[in-house]
């Protein structure tokens, strides 16, 4: 049985260096209740909590999850309520929500040990930021995402178009929600 959150949003924007200029209007176009996953690993760790200081402000405003890519402590320390990242930064530290990105069977089974509450199973599709690398397709996502615990969210390649193919499915986006691309 799959343990329920129904607060976690069922649309997520994962943020990059690429996509820092477009950021806060990405956010602003997102339907209210989405995630904003805030990875900005490029930044010196001052202007990243700068950075994500501000995008929690604008998370707030829209009623969107704003998420810090990190540790369990470094999420609690930036008032995050949530955190993304490997099974390594978040088995230890403050009860908050953990998401976690899986790419295998082994993967969901390691998030599953640290008490991951959602998984990011990852690339369904071909994607910009890892051409040519092997993606999982809809088929073998089902497979995988039906054996998780946790609620499952589709990320790689993921659109609006690639959506419709997971119906019934989480989904989260780097390119694919950028306001410039739509």
């Amino acid at each position: 049985m799959r343990r329920r959150h129904p607060d976690l949003p069922q649309l997520w924007l994962v943020s990059d260096a690429r996509t820092d200029r477009v950021l806060d209007a990405a956010i602003r176009a997102l339907p209210r209740g989405s995630g904003v996953i805030f990875r900005h690993f490029h930044l010196p760790p001052v202007e990243r909590a700068a950075r994500f200081a501000g995008v929690q402000r604008l998370c707030r405003r829209h009623r969107h999850l704003a998420v810090l890519a990190g540790s369990a402590g470094q999420a609690r320390r930036a008032g995050a309520v949530a955190a993304y990242g490997a099974p390594a930064t978040l088995s230890r530290g403050p009860a908050l929500v953990r998401l976690m990105t899986a790419h295998s069977h082994a993967e969901i089974a390691a998030a599953q040990r640290v008490r991951a509450d959602a998984i990011l199973l990852s690339p369904v599709f071909p994607t910009r930021s890892h051409p040519g690398a092997r993606t999982l397709g809809a088929l073998r996502f089902r497979l995988l995402a039906a054996r998780a615990p946790v609620p499952v969210i589709a990320l790689g390649g993921m659109n609006l178009r690639a959506a419709k193919r997971l119906r019934g499915f989480a989904w989260a986006a780097i390119d694919g929600l950028n306001p410039k691309d739509s």
